[in-house]
């Protein structure tokens, strides 16, 4: 792992170089800032590497889609230098500081279950949050976003009333309050109990979506909406003779057409007589159209066939949220959004072939739905479990698209579709499989009196208060400013006046790699006497066990690849099971890639097993003739993964 990043100034400026100039926001009157505890100016960011690890589809038309699994924050950065004011489209659905835990259910495939607990929960992620610490969070990637986006782009943020107003002063902020376009309300559900008897609020039923441009001059659709069957049965109640069209009278009396007691009216701009009469007549309007009158009044036969709807307005209460039962059919994800959703989104701020970037990319929602519309993308998540979930779903939508494509001719496929995508670890996120799990992991294995109370601080050690700084990266000095803004320095000052020779506070800050001097570095930033003691898990603690690894048997024989057994031993110790008592290890498996021809670096599945929801995966596969060396990935029910080689030829 590398100890040292190339820096890259945020700048507005100059979009296409990467050594960019500072900028700072300045306070200025009628230009709104949001202040919190400890606000710290994000003016720069590293760069960090990225490794491929997966290459899923072609090629098309010099682009491949990209997937990144690791903190966000680090993955923008990684993108700054190439993708710099490229992207057309934004969408995020952050954290909303909703103080719950989420979490995802677990169930063993197949009918037959070895075990009475065939299911549990598994936290995915927690929304629990300090007020300051979340503002800052979503601050720095806002800013990020901000130089990531093109200058004719949008970004829309989901979010809810709990933190929404915060977000919206954050906005303002970093894009420009006159970049504000609007404030959408996604009524994503119906009246609940959360409202009945006895409680003392109003149901919430709704989201936020807040929608900026980077630039006054934008990408903009305008979307219609069918038109509402009440204003049909209104409007067009009339049904044409014949070919049963229903249509509508349109009055010819109103701007531009004939006024009341006057002679004339006009029609397509040009004014043409029209004699009165009791009769009903009719007259061909420049287009060929019948006009039609009634007691001596024109009118014009609109068609509801030829209606493009109505406009879309800043209330969507046609989209439901993904429920219970869809949510088993789909991706099982807690809080995903209904892909609708997101089809609307990128038709009214992109075209095809547009660049759509989502890194809260969660079950891959807006992937899937930009690949179904032929957008390119590129999705990020810190979460291993959204990675698999996101790969899964992408591969099976491929799949579905090609075998339509298959059935159009030439002339019938209009839109270019990017179905190949790869998958990248951004700066070897790989020692933990879920970030969630790593601090607890850490506090286990380090043995640390854990504090859940403590803001600050996760545990204390030996005397020592335990900060366990950002787990699968190096720690920068950067990272210090959560401590230097949070101590209490009233404390500090209690207890130097009480024993002035003694440091006021003992620190042991636990990394994964880290910076040099990053001790010096803190002591100079407080004025007073710390003690601190720096453990690098990666050179200090590297024979720390935090995870079991997953175990297999695959053998080569009479020209079939077999896997014989595969023990997730992660997985077994949460079902609270045996090896010896697992009667098809198929049961605990999600999926199986296979390589034939693996580079060393690479995955490139030629064999992808992904069985439905209550099918199991094959276990046995026929080797191709031009087979080398064999790479199998076995993916668990918990998205861990064991991968195996295997010569061959």
């Amino acid at each position: 792992m590398s100890t040292k990043q190339d820096e890259m100034d945020l700048s507005a400026t100059q979009p296409e170089e990467t050594e960019l100039d500072k900028y700072e926001f300045e306070p200025i009157q009628g230009y709104p800032m949001l202040n919190w505890r400890g606000k710290r100016p994000f003016r720069s960011t590293q760069y960090y590497p990225a490794q491929q690890k997966e290459q899923h589809g072609p090629e098309i038309n010099g682009w491949r889609n990209k997937i990144y699994w690791g903190d966000n924050l680090q993955v923008m950065s990684h993108l700054l230098k190439e993708y710099r004011g490229q992207v057309d489209l934004v969408y995020i659905d952050p954290p909303f500081d909703s103080k719950a835990d989420y979490k995802l259910r677990i169930k063993i495939r197949g009918r037959k279950y070895f075990s009475d607990q065939s299911t549990f929960e598994e936290k995915q992620y927690t929304d629990i949050w300090s007020n300051d610490e979340y503002l800052q969070y979503m601050y720095e990637r806002i800013t990020l976003l901000r130089e990531l986006v093109s200058n004719n782009g949008l970004i829309l943020l989901h979010c809810d009333p709990n933190r929404g107003h915060y977000l919206k002063c954050m906005m303002d902020e970093v894009f420009g309050s006159d970049r504000f376009i609007n404030q959408i309300v996604w009524k994503r559900s119906d009246a609940h109990n959360d409202s009945g008897q006895g409680a003392r609020h109003l149901g919430s039923v709704h989201d936020m979506i807040l929608l900026y441009s980077k630039k006054p001059e934008y990408n903009w659709n305008n979307v219609f909406l069918p038109l509402p069957k009440s204003t049909i049965e209104k409007w067009y109640r009339h049904i044409e003779e014949g070919t049963g069209r229903r249509f509508n009278k349109a009055d010819m009396t109103g701007p531009g057409g004939i006024a009341k007691g006057n002679p004339v009216y006009e029609w397509n701009g040009i004014t043409r007589a029209w004699r009165y009469s009791k009769k009903r007549m009719q007259q061909l309007d420049d287009e060929g159209r019948i006009v039609y009158t009634s007691s001596g009044m024109p009118y014009q036969k609109r068609y509801l066939d030829e209606s493009k709807g109505v406009p879309l307005q800043d209330w969507w209460d046609d989209i439901q949220m993904v429920r219970g039962i869809q949510r088993r059919d789909e991706s099982q994800y807690p809080t995903e959004k209904p892909e609708s959703l997101l089809e609307r989104i990128i038709e009214l701020g992109s075209k095809p072939g547009s660049l759509v970037l989502d890194v809260f990319m969660g079950s891959g929602t807006t992937q899937a739905a930009a690949m179904k519309l032929g957008r390119k993308f590129i999705g990020a998540d810190i979460n291993l479990g959204a990675i698999q979930t996101t790969t899964k779903r992408l591969i099976n939508i491929a799949n579905n698209l090609e075998t339509e494509s298959n059935r159009l001719t030439k002339e019938e496929k209009k839109t270019v579709l990017y179905t190949g995508f790869e998958v990248y670890n951004v700066n070897h996120y790989d020692v933990f499989r879920n970030p969630l799990e790593a601090k607890d992991l850490l506090i286990e294995a380090l043995e640390v009196q854990k504090l859940d109370a403590n803001n600050l601080y996760h545990g204390e050690k030996d005397g020592r208060m335990v900060k366990i700084m950002p787990v699968n990266r190096i720690a920068t000095k950067a990272d210090l400013n959560e401590l230097i803004s949070g101590f209490d320095y009233k404390a500090f000052e209690r207890r130097q006046t009480e024993k002035p020779n003694q440091p006021v506070e003992k620190l042991l800050l636990v990394c994964m790699g880290h910076e040099a001097d990053l001790a010096a570095t803190l002591q100079n930033e407080v004025n007073f006497k710390l003690d601190i003691e720096v453990v690098d898990i990666l050179r200090d603690k590297s024979n720390l066990e935090f995870k079991r690894d997953a175990e297999a048997k695959v053998s080569v024989t009479g020209g079939k690849l077999a896997i014989a057994q595969f023990y997730p031993m992660n997985l077994l110790q949460k079902l609270s099971l045996m090896k010896e008592n697992v009667d098809d290890w198929r049961e605990l498996v999600e999926s199986i890639m296979v390589d034939w021809n693996y580079d060393g670096a690479v995955l490139e599945p030629a064999v992808v097993d992904l069985p439905g929801k209550d099918e199991l995966v094959s276990g046995e596969y026929d080797i191709p003739e031009d087979a080398g060396t064999i790479r199998v990935k076995i993916t668990d029910l918990l998205s861990e993964s064991l991968e195996v080689e295997v010569k061959y030829g």
